[in-house]
């Protein structure tokens, strides 16, 4: 979490800093082989030097960011989990609960979607 630092320290709003937070610390428990790191200068997790899932910061909600690809597979569940989305990232309103299962399965599947990739991003 010591990478995030920096980043979680810009975030003025204080409720907002605490959810990034617990969002990225929930992550590094749960998938303690994702290496985090700041890209772009936004927190993300990568695996062997792949991409695997990013966020960023907005006045109304933190934005997740699976790959387009991510974002096709979960479409529906991301719907029904009360999200709105673009074709590149999940907005999660902060006034909105994080669905921790859902992020988890968008993780898992990048992982496993990945495993042989070599490059950071898909082709």
């Amino acid at each position: 979490m010591e990478v995030f630092g920096e980043y979680l320290a810009r975030i003025d709003n204080p409720q907002h800093r605490a959810r990034t937070e617990d969002v990225m610390g929930w992550i590094t428990k749960k998938f303690p082989n994702l290496l985090p790191k700041i890209a772009w200068n936004q927190p993300m997790f990568t695996d062997h030097g792949t991409f695997i899932i990013g966020f960023s910061v907005a006045k109304h909600h933190l934005a997740v960011s699976p790959e387009r690809v991510g974002i096709n597979h979960f479409s529906d569940e991301i719907v029904q989990a009360g999200y709105d989305h673009t074709k590149e990232l999940v907005r999660i309103r902060w006034d909105s609960p994080v669905d921790f299962a859902l992020l988890e399965k968008m993780i898992e599947f990048n992982i496993l979607d990945k495993a042989d990739c070599s490059t950071f991003w898909r082709k």
